[in-house]
């Protein structure tokens, strides 16, 4: 039994039971029911239950107010209504629409990629370390300790179209076992050409002479069936499953319900896998190649100015997440030509990044700025350069100039010297062991790395002291507006307001959940700039589907809540582009979403925003403060 099983049952129960609603949702704050008929709602109950904050009837719903765990308490709800899939997908047609199809694309690729990078990561660590020690002859490549190191590290690189089509059916909505099917006949080893071609001679080869020729040893109903090798590819996996999407969903809509069960997933495998095996997974495979072959052919011919600019414009591609769109270059280039030397010219960026951060903070010695900054470093240097570039670079302006304009020098010299990776995964330091060739043991891409790094911390660090200059910190006096304030003995914490515009109090939000306190203190902004920034450092607790509510715990424990205008929940992610995601750690300044305030504006709905403190109750008290013109939040400890 779960935390809320009972308070979910009580709910179903007392808005007349499962037969009275025809739907649920939930948004940042509330569970949204759609009830045949309200009047059959024990209103009285809901209101005075532990665990409801309170009741409200508003745009046809009749809306149950929970807080802050209305995730869970929502899970819980569908478990008690039998509802066992409330996986939230955002890949319709619809959605493709309203984001664009570029945008689409790189939701799309990062959705599927981003779950399995720490463990594909780790894996090319342990699989780098363990080429490097082959190289150092601490054991042989026929040891037992190397087999073992191999089958952890390599792995997770065989099989990887496995992984992949776990994550590209949860972002497709696809069955996710199905998906693991589709990966895993992908890797089947009687499908693969190395195993056919030492099985027998082919039977014949198709596409003779061309960039396409291909040799063919069996055939699936007479009809030829292109060998290929599918272990380690990433394309053939994600165009299937999507396939597999659309044929799953339009059987949904034909099969009886009493045995959608049993005929759904084996019609969806058998036609999937089939054109994939016939048609998507070798069109994928001359696609990668094809791609592969035109992107070497344009780095061959300049490769200094093509290192300049993938290293030039890195920071810049990560700030806006359009790095997800070209990660996949990356992936197909060491499939398909057993190493990257495309993408591998962004790798000084981290150490740019860390050298840029430490000359800043040889000069600057505000505590503030050091306490954003040094951990900013530390994860710079571990070759995670978001918290520099949200937390510091974006908001001093003049150091994300340095490092882009430093990152191109390096890179092109990476770019010339054919800086080459051999195996995905690693970062920062950790990426070095897979710079090692596994076929010649050679070390020359490490000293190449090496000397990289090198001028990377020297140009980055002489640039900044030279051409950076902080201006003169002036000491901040908050002043309350209450007067009986002033001499407070409590520690405070500030919270920055998350968007530009007039700072109202809460009492004139039109919606009683926050007007009146119910989630908790605060204040409301109307906003003149359809942008959220953090206001706080700290962690992405939630961030609703729809992108108009997001949940920040601050790293000393605040519960921090900015909901985008009232019942804009309704616009279902419309006029709305989420920056981040739920678990990112976030810094202060960092921009968390994007909207547009006047598409909102003409849908009807306001824009008036409450931020508010949703573990008020734990502090002595939130009150609004003024410092040097600006509104803040302080928390009283």
């Amino acid at each position: 039994m779960g935390k809320y099983t009972n308070l979910a049952k009580d709910i179903v129960t007392n808005v007349g039971g499962k037969e009275n609603i025809v739907s649920l949702k939930h948004c940042i704050t509330r569970l949204r029911f759609k009830l045949k008929d309200e009047s059959i709602a024990n209103d009285d109950i809901l209101n005075n239950m532990d665990g409801v904050v309170t009741v409200m009837k508003a745009g046809g719903q009749y809306q149950v107010v929970i807080g802050n765990h209305v995730t869970q308490v929502f899970d819980e709800v569908n478990q008690v209504l039998g509802i066992t899939d409330t996986t939230d997908s955002d890949n319709s047609e619809e959605n493709v629409e309203k984001q664009g199809i570029f945008n689409a694309f790189i939701d799309v690729i990062s959705g599927i990629f981003q779950p399995i990078l720490v463990a594909l990561s780790a894996a090319g660590v342990i699989k780098g370390f363990n080429t490097l020690f082959i190289s150092l002859h601490w054991y042989s490549q026929t040891s037992g300790t190397y087999n073992v190191l191999n089958a952890i590290g390599d792995s997770m690189f065989t099989f990887l179209p496995i992984l992949l089509g776990l994550t590209a059916a949860k972002k497709f909505n696809l069955n996710q076992y199905v998906g693991l099917i589709i990966g895993a006949s992908l890797c089947y080893p009687a499908i693969q050409l190395d195993t056919l071609s030492k099985a027998g001679k082919p039977l014949y080869t198709l596409f003779s002479g061309t960039l396409f020729q291909s040799e063919v040893y069996q055939s699936f109903l007479r009809i030829p069936l292109i060998s290929m090798n599918y272990t380690s590819t990433v394309i053939p996996v994600i165009l299937i499953c999507y396939f597999a999407s659309k044929v799953e969903k339009s059987l949904n809509k034909v099969i009886p319900d009493m045995v959608k069960f049993f005929f759904v997933p084996i019609i969806t495998l058998l036609v999937s896998l089939t054109l994939g095996f016939l048609v998507i997974g070798p069109l994928a495979t001359f696609g990668s190649n094809l791609v592969g072959s035109a992107i070497l052919a344009v780095r061959n011919f300049s490769p200094l100015v093509a290192g300049a600019l993938v290293a030039g414009f890195w920071q810049v591609l990560v700030v806006f997440g359009l790095h997800w769109g070209i990660i996949p270059i990356y992936f197909n280039n060491i499939v398909t030509n057993g190493f990257d030397n495309v993408m591998m010219p962004y790798y000084c960026t981290t150490f740019i990044t860390s050298a840029v951060l430490i000359a800043m903070l040889l000069k600057n010695k505000d505590k503030s700025f050091r306490k954003v900054a040094i951990p900013a470093t530390i994860s710079s240097l571990l070759g995670i350069t978001e918290p520099a570039v949200y937390g510091v670079l974006i908001p001093k302006k003049k150091p994300l100039l340095i490092s882009c304009i430093v990152s191109a020098i390096v890179g092109g010299f990476y770019g010339f010297f054919n800086l080459r990776k051999f195996a995905m995964g690693g970062m920062g330091f950790f990426e070095l062991p897979g710079m090692i060739d596994p076929k010649t043991h050679s070390m020359s891409n490490v000293y190449i790395a090496l000397i990289g790094i090198v001028l990377s911390f020297v140009l980055g660090f002489i640039a900044t002291m030279i051409f950076w200059k902080e201006d003169p910190s002036k000491d901040k006096v908050v002043t309350s507006q209450n007067d009986d304030e002033k001499n407070v003995n409590v520690s405070q914490e500030l919270i920055q307001t998350p968007l530009e515009g007039k700072v109202l109090p809460l009492s004139e939000v039109k919606d009683e959940v926050f007007s009146k306190g119910y989630i908790g203190k605060g204040l409301a902004i109307e906003p003149t700039k359809g942008e959220v920034i953090s206001p706080v450092n700290g962690t992405i607790t939630t961030f609703f589907p729809t992108g108009h509510a997001i949940g920040i715990t601050s790293d000393s424990g605040v519960e921090i809540l900015i909901h985008v205008g009232m019942d804009t929940v309704n616009l279902e992610g419309k006029y709305f582009t989420p920056l981040v995601k739920k678990g990112d750690k976030v810094t202060v300044g960092q921009k968390l979403l994007n909207f547009d305030l006047e598409g909102i504006k003409k849908e009807g709905y306001s824009i008036i925003t409450p931020v508010v403190v949703t573990n008020s109750a734990q502090y002595k008290d939130v009150v609004t403060v003024s410092d040097n013109g600006k509104n803040l939040l302080s928390v009283l400890v």
